[in-house]
């Protein structure tokens, strides 16, 4: 039995195909269109889905897509009528797009699947429709590695909902409890991305990121003012200070007079005062978190916890929910914003709506590392290098690790381009650029010269997952970078000129044995590598590992800022042609970038 699962017309568009419970592909919209979060109808993904395993749109046996597009619709109208006459423009601006494209959603849907296969039988076409918070429940429980487990789903809004809790045991997941739209810690939170003049729906991470450098400062005002925290799992926002719900902005100047600041201009100045502002927001939402989920742990009295939907993707939430919450096990789907809805409502089809059973997981998850995306073979990948007039090597995989790790040992940054691609946000061993993390230069310079973005942003640590107890004092599995942790006492460098340094000089200082990815506050988003479950990746550090004694090494996405991942050859060479990369591996192609 196939059923494919489709997200789309919001961000992060995707497709996914199942086989029984089995994943046969996934993967977002943009790798193909080159689109950052492109929200239009997976066309390029549904195709690679159903060539990926080698059959047509009529073998399908059912269509979902991952939310109800008339929910939604009426949740847009209330929310107008409610704020009326306020919002009228918005309401203008939206209604034609909603008329055109997502109020009659099935015909579009129909219409689109027509084009991917003009041979498809309409007729037969079983097309389903999941609820927002229920492909993000599924996407959360039924790949995940546990029998039983609560299910924490956090994210802006779906049709209603902002926050929902379920139960999933089994074959079954049962909802409890949600809370509903306008507030939402998906929203709160990127109404500070808005203000602090980054993108909605975008550069939340970015928040985070620049969240150490500042003092929370404001978070006793954000609690008195913007947020009512109730000590079970429940709060509100107090919606004066907001714009969503009637207008084109995302804060009103309510706020802007509470922090006695304008909305900060894109691309200007970052100062000590946004700082502040993006460490107080990072606070609040982890007290928020935290008090939801050490209630929930409390109710319930279950040890396994799984997430999912945007807020899932705050890694260092997560972190502190593992280690404070009292759930002893935690899992996160590594596709956890909408692109995941896609593979979630796959799933609620075939679980739920057919009733099929759940085969005892025996603790491992069924996300193959998340390589679930397109991969090339060594005939396309020789004639694409020798169509852009490159001279490359073609090494034993015996080779081409030691060959690697000796690269990344003196210094070089390395490109690297291999099997299937990722699907989610992260670059997990597959599209990744690759850096020795023992030198202190080095966030400077993939910032800078590779990836061309903001000077603060950090860099993560992809170690054996054998040593990252040592490193990071991690006692668990994070094989898709979403958990922060400490650097170990024992492999910090004390500073004593620390104080005396502008928040960004604070970057030059050497803070342990592996600064390039330790962040301000002594922390790393960590990846763990398994030599089982991602042997390839897991070659390479170790050749590292063996040639240095360190084992770990930077990987961040092969991409440049606002670009999504590379997703062809032909990609990975134009990336590592306009950076200052040193060396691309595609499979086993080696090309070194002559001077």
């Amino acid at each position: 039995m196939y059923i494919l699962g489709v997200s789309a017309y919001f961000h992060d568009s995707a497709a996914c195909l199942l086989r029984d419970e089995h994943i046969v592909a996934a993967a977002q919209e943009e790798r193909f269109t080159r689109k950052k979060n492109d929200e239009g109808f997976p066309v390029n993904a549904v195709k690679y889905c159903l060539l990926e395993a080698r059959i047509s749109l009529n073998e399908v046996d059912h269509i979902v897509f991952y939310e109800k597009p008339f929910l939604k619709f009426e949740r847009l109208l209330e929310t107008y009528l409610a704020f009326a006459p306020s919002g009228f423009i918005s309401f203008m601006k939206a209604m034609p797009v909603w008329l055109k494209d997502k109020l009659f959603l099935k015909g579009n849907i129909i219409k689109q699947l027509k084009i991917i296969d003009g041979n498809w039988d309409t007729k037969k076409a079983s097309l389903l429709f999941s609820s927002h918070h229920q492909s993000h429940a599924a996407s959360a429980f039924y790949p995940s590695p546990f029998n039983k487990a609560v299910i924490l789903t956090a994210d802006g809004v779906g049709e209603w909902t902002t926050t929902s809790v379920a139960i999933g045991e089994g074959n079954k997941i049962e909802q409890l409890k949600e809370i509903s739209f306008p507030h939402s810690i998906g929203l709160l939170y990127s109404a500070f991305t808005y203000y602090l003049g980054f993108k909605v729906n975008c550069d939340e991470y970015k928040v985070m990121g620049l969240a150490p450098y500042g003092k929370p400062v404001y978070v006793d005002l954000i609690f008195k003012h913007i947020v009512d925290l109730k000590t079970d799992d429940s709060f509100r926002l107090d919606m004066r200070y907001f714009n969503y719900c009637q207008g084109l902005t995302m804060t009103s100047t309510c706020f802007n007079e509470l922090f006695s600041h304008a909305a900060r201009k894109p691309q200007s100045t970052i100062t000590p005062f946004h700082m502040d502002v993006a460490a107080s927001i990072q606070t609040a939402a982890e007290r928020i978190m935290l008090t939801l989920t050490k209630a929930l742990h409390q109710e319930y009295q279950i040890d396994d916890l799984c997430m999912a939907g945007g807020v899932a993707l705050n890694c260092v939430v997560n972190g502190k929910i593992l280690k404070q919450s009292g759930f002893k096990r935690l899992w996160i789907q590594p596709a956890a914003g909408d692109a995941g809805g896609a593979l979630g409502a796959a799933y609620a089809v075939y679980y739920e709506h057919l009733g099929n059973g759940r085969e005892d997981t025996q603790g491992e998850d069924k996300m193959q590392n998340a390589l679930l995306g397109p991969s090339f073979s060594s005939a396309a990948i020789s004639k694409c290098l020798i169509d852009n007039h490159f001279r490359f090597n073609e090494l034993e995989t015996s080779d081409l690790h030691g060959k690697i790790a000796q690269h990344l040992s003196e210094g070089k940054v390395v490109g690297y381009f291999k099997g299937r691609a990722e699907f989610g946000p992260r670059a997990l061993g597959a599209r990744s650029i690759l850096a020795d993390p023992r030198r202190a230069d080095m966030q400077t310079v993939l910032n800078q010269k590779i990836k061309f973005r903001e000077s603060f942003r950090p860099f993560a640590p992809a170690v054996l997952e054998e040593h990252a107890a040592a490193y990071f004092g991690l006692e668990t599995q994070s094989p898709y970078m979403l958990l922060v942790s400490a650097i170990n006492q024992e492999l910090r460098i004390a500073s004593t000129s620390e104080d005396q340094l502008s928040a960004f000089d604070q970057l030059k200082i050497k803070r342990s044995i592996i600064p390039a990815v330790t962040h301000v506050d002594y922390t790393a988003r960590v990846q763990t590598v398994n030599a089982d479950r991602h042997p390839d990746f897991y070659k390479l550090i170790k050749a590292f590992y063996d040639l240095t004694g360190c084992p770990c090494v930077i990987n961040t996405s092969f991409n440049r800022m606002d670009e999504p991942i590379v997703n062809t050859p032909q990609e990975a060479i134009d990336c590592f042609l306009q950076t200052d990369m040193d060396v691309l591996i595609i499979e086993n192609f080696l090309v070194e970038k002559r001077v």
